[in-house]
């Protein structure tokens, strides 16, 4: 790839060197719960482990396809021809519309990039016969629907209630934090800050509403981050000799069922921790295992 000037936002979307791909059927009904799996396919596959990577799925008909990226290792490429954050809208995969590739697409002078077994891989043109080698040129056609974007490169990462969240958390902090500055500074110009914010928002007059807002929010903040940490627990707990046979996850509970390849890799599923208190059922005549537990 040659060096680029950029006056514009563009969107890039990578080849197969930039990340690795794996297929599996999942007993999961959610991207978020494939996602939660994800790092336990790759175990062992990825050349820093787990640490540093992302990953992206999305189901295709009963399989889960799931796409590991080291996305510090992408920026500093894109960097090294001149791209820089600020000018990358969204970033895609060439894998996730490997259907609109019904021919060869050539990758500078020596490369070109073709589905095989149907997985896109990049192979020598020499491969290619003088026929194949006449494609398509490459267009907004095979933009996906869906891409990631780099933290902190522009915009932002939170989505539209994550931010009315906090802002509504941070309103709140903003308003505790000139209501309590008032016992130390009474000058005229703090109270007339504060006098605003309560002209705005009335219902924050009332220590009572302050105190049960915050509550309420506080609650919220520490199930969300039970349940992030129970699926997290979940993943760690598929190894070798264990799969998931089914998982089930509402706003109470959780209840997840595990096939283990015996009775010695049952009993040390027993022993792995998790954030929450948890109850074993073993069924009858298997090695099978159901770990159910409360948020």
């Amino acid at each position: 790839m040659e060096q680029v000037k950029l006056t514009e936002v563009v969107n890039v979307m990578l080849t197969p060197q930039f990340y690795t791909v794996k297929k599996e059927f999942l007993p999961v009904k959610y991207a978020y719960q494939a996602k939660a799996i994800a790092p336990a396919l790759f175990d062992g596959l990825l050349e820093d482990g787990i640490n540093g990577y992302d990953f992206l799925v999305w189901r295709e008909e009963e399989i889960w396809v799931v796409i590991a990226y080291n996305m510090e290792k992408i920026v500093d490429f894109l960097l090294s021809k001149g791209l820089e954050q600020e000018k990358i809208g969204k970033i895609f995969f060439v894998e996730q519309v490997r259907e609109r590739f019904t021919s060869a697409l050539l990758l500078g002078e020596s490369d070109a990039l073709v589905v095989l077994n149907n997985v896109m891989v990049v192979v020598p043109q020499g491969l290619l016969s003088q026929e194949e080698k006449s494609t398509s040129h490459f267009d907004a056609y095979f933009t996906p629907k869906n891409g990631v974007v780099i933290r902190g490169a522009y915009g932002s990462v939170f989505s539209l209630s994550q931010t009315i969240l906090l802002s509504a958390i941070f309103l709140l902090f903003g308003i505790m934090f000139f209501v309590e500055g008032s016992h130390f500074a009474d000058d005229g110009e703090t109270k007339g800050q504060i006098q605003t914010l309560f002209e705005a928002n009335p219902t924050m007059e009332s220590s009572y509403s302050r105190k049960a807002i915050k509550a309420k929010y506080e609650k919220i903040d520490k199930v969300e981050r039970t349940k992030r940490e129970v699926v997290k627990a979940l993943g760690a707990m598929i190894f070798k000799g264990v799969s998931l046979s089914a998982l089930d996850i509402n706003e109470k509970e959780f209840k997840a069922t595990f096939a283990c390849e015996n009775i010695a890799v049952k009993t040390k599923l027993k022993t792995l921790p998790s954030p929450v208190e948890i109850k074993y059922i073993e069924i009858a005549g298997t090695n099978d295992l159901i770990i159910e537990g409360r948020f």
